[in-house]
């Protein structure tokens, strides 16, 4: 792992992989049949316009402009981390069935890597009084049936997994690398910004990626290409937003928007961008006479309409980050 400023102002490698931890971390594992394979993992904030972040200090948090609601005239920022995995709850399930047919994803492949990921960085969590509480309320309420432990998605209620193990130590993405990567072929680049992906088309054929533009922290431009050979590839995973967002960056997507941000078009790609969706949220906080213990997610609730329910415990979220408030949390995701 190197600080972005360290990085020559051209470099080549076999991979170059764009991305925030959870995305690039499994992806900085692939690796060619020869023993001579090299890759520089990204794990940026993307820029939220193609214009340069503002001089002075630098900053990983850029919040995406606020969306409007559509059940409130009010608006709601949409905020991505630098580092997802290292700030999340912790709590962990896999799919349904019915979202990875929709996907087209092949069902076997899927499952060995889920498989490959849990290995790493999930565990059953340790059920208490709280979680005990919350799963017999969901039986009282008639949430039937109790699926157990399981990391699987079935409708009912169930204890899912958790990125806490046993010593309440938090295990995130990045260990997928300490765990399978070849670490002697891997650079990992920090306090990137990606601003643009390079793109050359020979003769008739299909615009094809041939590196990075990219900025240190002091703002200082950085490029980084992909070595002439067969099968060389800049992977893109920096999530729904950011993803569609450094493709537009960098040419590709609706041929109006771009031009109305002076960028120019390398392919007039409509639907880049588009088919995005809100994951609305409704909290309930129920104070409690006596203190509760800190728990986060481990019981849930999963429906055939997508309407779950998850329940943390013993945190205030009305203000500061004090772990010693009696109260209860509840949320359904709509």
């Amino acid at each position: 792992m190197h600080e972005a400023t360290s990085a020559q102002p051209i470099s080549y490698y076999d991979y170059i992989i764009i991305g925030r931890a959870a995305h690039s971390a499994p992806r900085s594992n692939k690796t060619q049949p020869c023993s001579s394979w090299s890759a520089a993992a990204l794990p940026t904030a993307i820029p939220i316009s193609p214009i340069s972040p503002p001089s002075g200090e630098p900053s990983w948090t850029y919040p995406p402009p606020p969306q409007p609601s559509a059940s409130s005239p009010k608006t709601a920022s949409l905020t991505h981390a630098p580092v997802g995995t290292s700030i999340n709850a912790g709590f962990y399930s896999r799919a349904s069935d019915h979202y990875v047919a929709k996907a087209g994803w092949e069902p076997r492949l899927v499952e060995e890597s889920y498989r490959w990921v849990e290995k790493a960085v999930v565990f059953k969590p340790t059920v208490r009084q709280w979680r005990t509480a919350v799963k017999g309320g969901l039986m009282a309420a008639g949430v039937v049936p109790y699926n157990g432990f399981t990391y699987d998605h079935l409708i009912g209620a169930k204890i899912g997994g958790t990125i806490f193990d046993g010593n309440e130590r938090r295990h995130t993405a990045a260990e997928l690398i300490v765990e399978y990567a070849d670490l002697k072929k891997l650079t990992v680049l920090l306090n990137a910004t990606v601003h643009k992906i390079l793109y050359t088309t020979q003769g008739n054929e299909s615009p094809t990626a041939e590196g990075v533009v990219f900025k240190d922290a002091y703002g200082k431009n950085h490029t980084a290409y992909l070595k002439q050979e067969p099968n060389n590839e800049v992977i893109l995973s920096a999530g729904a937003i950011g993803n569609p967002q450094l493709l537009m960056l960098s040419g590709i997507g609706p041929m109006g928007h771009l031009k109305a941000h002076n960028i120019t078009v390398v392919v007039d790609q409509p639907l880049v961008g588009l088919g995005m969706g809100d994951n609305p949220m409704n909290a309930i906080y129920v104070p409690s006479p006596t203190p509760v213990e800190v728990s986060l997610v481990q019981v849930a609730r999963i429906s055939q309409t997508g309407n779950n329910i998850e329940a943390i415990s013993g945190k205030n979220f009305t203000g500061g980050y004090t772990m010693l408030s009696p109260q209860v949390y509840l949320k359904a995701q709509i």
